[in-house]
């Protein structure tokens, strides 16, 4: 078994392509390539996404669709999460998108979400025994797993996205001291059923994926004068570095955040709501340990695409 696959991720901040190759038990990376799309921005907390924001998204589908079509691709997979499937218009956005590029596209719900971000990172890290909480920060929801390498023990995913939290909490630049503290009440309350799980599973390490996490590794990266390591599946960071981190983060505006080395245009926005719920979790459970996984959503339907392929039950449910 030997397939060309386009991986396509629409998040809400983010639109993703991925261009692999898939084996009997393996996958290989060809090309990857970003774009902030936003198609959250202005409309995610009224549930709709706005006609300048479909109008970037077309765009992005239609420059993915060049780069498909130069490509000899077996398998085109194309997923949206939290933005479309919240929005009254997202299902006709998608539709649209069809009708122009004739990309199908899936939108998934928050468990599914969960469960194929659990396969990217399931196959980027040894998870080890000791029970871990996986976290996944987008623009438009989170995503909790709390499982060790055999076992999940449960997964949700909630719709308190950083794109949500910067239009209710992020009004002052740098961020006020009452905006934190309001929006860690907000996050005490909408996280009831994940503290309930923390305190029955007692995951010790924190374990994120996705870009919040790879900007900050980036930062620790090189304000350690580490070296990038190229095709690494686990990225560097400390927890001490991380904390002093955030309070960087938290002292500085738009502009300030950006000349920080290791931080991305992309990212500038929302990385400080993004790092207060990362803080909000180590502050409040006192992880021992954290840790960053270079694979998410779209590594994670590499691997189930795999399990389909091969005919195989899927290991993580």
């Amino acid at each position: 078994m030997k397939k060309k696959v386009a991986i396509i991720d629409l998040g809400t901040n983010t639109f993703h392509i991925l261009v692999g190759t898939i084996f009997e038990d393996n996958f290989k990376i060809l090309y990857k390539e970003k774009r902030a799309v936003k198609i959250g921005k202005g409309g995610i907390n009224e549930g709709i996404i706005t006609d300048q924001a479909k109008q970037r998204a077309l765009t992005t589908l239609s420059e993915f669709k060049k780069i498909i079509e130069k490509e000899n691709i077996d398998i085109i997979h194309t997923t949206a999460t939290s933005a479309f499937r919240n929005a009254l218009n997202g299902q006709q956005l998608a539709n649209q998108i069809k009708e122009r590029t004739g990309i199908e596209v899936k939108i998934i719900s928050g468990k599914e979400e969960a469960a194929l971000i659990q396969y990217g990172v399931n196959k980027a890290l040894n998870i080890g025994t000791t029970p871990s909480l996986i976290i996944d920060i987008g623009g438009g929801s989170v995503e909790f797993i709390i499982c060790n390498n055999k076992k999940t023990f449960w997964k949700n995913s909630f719709e308190i996205g950083a794109q949500r939290l910067v239009e209710l909490f992020h009004q002052n630049d740098p961020i006020s001291l009452e905006e934190i503290n309001a929006l860690e009440a907000y996050l005490q309350e909408e996280l009831t059923e994940l503290d309930k799980n923390i305190k029955k599973f007692k995951p010790e390490i924190l374990i994120g994926s996705s870009g919040t996490f790879e900007t900050l590794s980036d930062i620790h990266r090189l304000a350690h004068k580490i070296e990038k390591v190229p095709e690494t599946t686990e990225l560097p960071i400390t927890l001490s570095s991380y904390l002093d981190i955030h309070q960087n983060l938290l002292s500085k505006n738009q502009r300030e955040r950006l000349a920080i080395p290791g931080m991305v245009e992309m990212r500038v926005e929302m990385i400080v709501v993004a790092s207060c719920i990362i803080h909000f979790l180590i502050k409040k459970y006192g992880f021992s340990k954290m840790r960053i996984s270079a694979y998410a959503l779209k590594e994670g339907v590499l691997n189930k695409l795999i399990d389909e392929l091969k005919g195989t039950i899927p290991q993580i449910k």
